[in-house]
């Protein structure tokens, strides 16, 4: 298990720089925390560290974003908050998206967890009692 401990957002560079280390190969992961534990705000520093020079958003509405990263690389950066059920990621593409072989970001992935593909990376963003976040990358990947 991998553990990132982000103190304040001046950490946030520093963390999204170690959990960009970590990335190797893989292409899926899946960030759970509850409402307002930054799960926006730390893939948006990922996505900056990946080379992402364009106005990086939430997409809440839109569901996915899709952004250029170094060396014409895509990340798709998913919010399925919205999502009633595993029919409308299906409808909007989802897999399409997973098995592109490019980077998915999904925030709030309960509702399409039968959809991800093998090998899927969990993300859990824990607020501690001070504030802080404490980012938990699953134990069976390390």
């Amino acid at each position: 298990m991998e553990v990132i401990s982000i103190k304040s957002t001046k950490d946030l560079k520093s963390a999204a720089s170690q959990f960009v280390q970590l990335i190797g190969d893989r292409k899926i992961f899946a960030f759970y925390g509850g409402m307002g534990a930054g799960k926006t705000t730390f893939i948006k520093a990922i996505c900056k560290e990946l080379g992402v020079d364009e106005n990086i958003t939430s997409p809440t509405f839109a569901l996915v974003n899709e952004y250029d990263a170094d060396g014409g690389k895509m990340i798709y950066h998913f919010d399925c908050y919205r999502l009633k059920n595993v029919r409308e990621a299906y409808d909007f593409g989802a897999e399409e998206y997973f098995y592109s072989g490019n980077l998915c970001f999904i925030e709030w992935p309960e509702i399409i967890e039968p959809l991800l593909p093998d090998g899927v990376v969990n993300v859990k963003i824990n607020v501690l009692p001070d504030e802080s976040r404490e980012v938990t990358i699953n134990a069976d990947l390390f």
